[in-house]
């Protein structure tokens, strides 16, 4: 059964899941997955709390007491989620150990509504880290334009780092940037770098599923012969990015200094075309000294039939140009589509957000006591 996760996990790709709840974690569930599926991280978003709150019964108690509380929803929803993310981060803890640090982690996110504000989205940093108060989490961060300086001031600080939202090749290196930018304050600082850790999140699926359906749009038979590889092509091109950056003087002093490389994260894996096979973007993404985050049905899928035959990145380089060039040729603007993308990201983000203090509040009336 997990043969092709052994397999994926050999070559240097860490298996982490795309998903948490009160209830995976009080039945065992996410600790079966470490010990059976090769899982060995956590990643977590707006759209999975909101999931996970409005459904079932698993977090009433918890609820009931706020409400006692008069706590605000916003306050609420802090409390809930980072008790998840720490008890996760418990069950997590001897991967962690093993690892050396490297995984067994847990990511939770900033308030999306920060985005565009670098100054709200390092208080929030601080205080998510505080609030959890585990070695093994990583706080998430928007890589849009305010949120580049927030990575740096947050790595500067000591605490460990998921960028989230990459989708174009430009703003790639910018995060890279900002992470060695980080590194070399934290340094100045004298604080031990071999200590902090960062994962750069880059999306892959949704970069498909935006051009497919430009690619549709024409009809033409160039366009149907680009369909489904414009996403692989931008990912391996990160990951050339990635060896770029990480093989560069800049990075040796502070490889020196005993600092970890920021690994690339393959994220938004799940595949949305039924077209396409459920493992795609695992099967066609395994280069060493990387993360896949992945949807259960992802996980599943990639236990059943996930095709692992070896790094499918390095030496792909010139293809994947190509297959970019090709969508360019076709009228299709790569700059159009990766903004309009991370746009979309962190709108989805905040509706999501929107979505969970509605219904945080709803539960909240819900369990009141009655008065009278």
């Amino acid at each position: 059964m997990t043969d092709a996760l052994k397999r994926l996990s050999d070559e240097g790709v860490a298996i982490w899941l795309d998903d948490l709840s009160r209830k995976r974690i009080t039945s065992g569930n996410l600790a079966e997955l470490i010990d059976q599926q090769h899982v060995v991280g956590v990643t977590t978003n707006p759209s999975i709390f909101q999931k996970a709150i409005s459904e079932g019964d698993g977090y009433d108690t918890q609820l009931t007491e706020l409400g006692a509380r008069r706590v605000t929803v916003e306050e609420a929803i802090r409390m809930i989620t980072t008790a998840d993310v720490r008890d996760a981060a418990d069950i997590l803890r001897p991967v962690f150990d093993r690892t050396d640090g490297q995984d067994g982690r847990v990511s939770i996110e900033v308030d999306p509504r920060l985005a565009h504000d670098t100054t709200a989205t390092i208080a929030e940093a601080k205080q998510l880290a505080w609030l959890v108060d585990r070695p093994n989490t990583l706080i998430k961060i928007p890589a849009t334009e305010a949120g580049l300086p927030a990575i740096t001031e947050t790595i500067g600080r000591g605490i460990s780092v998921n960028v989230t939202l990459i989708f174009s090749l430009e703003r790639y290196r910018k995060v890279m940037d900002a992470y060695l930018s980080g590194l070399e304050k934290a340094k100045a600082a004298g604080l031990d770098l071999s200590k902090i850790h960062s994962v750069a999140s880059f999306f892959v699926s949704r970069v498909d599923t935006e051009i497919d359906k430009r690619l549709d749009a024409l009809g033409t038979d160039e366009a149907k012969a680009a369909r489904g590889k414009a996403a692989l092509a931008n990912a391996r091109l990160a990951y050339e990015a990635y060896e770029e950056v990480f093989s560069s003087d800049r990075w040796a002093a502070l490889d020196r200094a005993q600092a970890n490389k920021q690994r690339p994260l393959w994220a938004s894996t799940g595949v949305k075309d039924p077209a396409y096979k459920p493992t795609l973007y695992v099967d066609e993404l395994v280069a060493p000294n990387t993360v896949n985050t992945m949807p259960e049905a992802t996980l599943d899928a990639t236990a059943d039939s996930g095709q692992i035959t070896g790094d499918t990145v390095r030496g792909t380089y010139d293809q994947a140009r190509a297959d970019l060039e090709a969508v360019e040729k076709l009228g299709i603007s790569y700059d159009e589509v990766v903004q309009l993308l991370e746009d979309e990201g962190v709108e989805k983000f905040e509706g999501a957000w929107n979505d969970l203090l509605k219904s945080t509040e709803a539960e909240l009336k819900r369990l009141a006591p009655s008065e009278g």
